[in-house]
């Protein structure tokens, strides 16, 4: 999947802030969105499988959407966009926060 010119600006400016408000490896919080659908959940979990992440989910009030947040340690800035990436790729309907 080609990126578009919006999606390249924010990785390359998300490598930037991370490389200078943080020393690696670090602890890092992602949080995504996605349709209420335990599919959904599980790709996410896979895409960090063995990877000792701390996964947690929440329901939506009327139960249309499910938030998950990952805490886990990774070893730089680059690492992290490629998870992002990947979850883009392989999850769809996800919204990366």
């Amino acid at each position: 999947m080609k990126e578009d010119k919006k999606t390249e600006e924010f990785y390359e400016n998300l490598k930037v802030q991370l490389e200078e408000y943080t020393d690696w490896p670090a602890d890092y919080l992602y949080k995504f969105i996605v349709p209420a659908s335990n599919e959904k959940i599980a790709q996410i979990e896979e895409i960090f499988d063995g990877m000792n992440a701390k996964i947690k989910t929440k329901d939506s009030s009327k139960g249309k959407y499910t938030s998950i947040s990952i805490h886990i340690k990774m070893e730089s800035p680059e690492k992290v966009i490629e998870k992002y990436k990947e979850v883009g790729e392989k999850v769809k309907g996800v919204i990366s926060l």
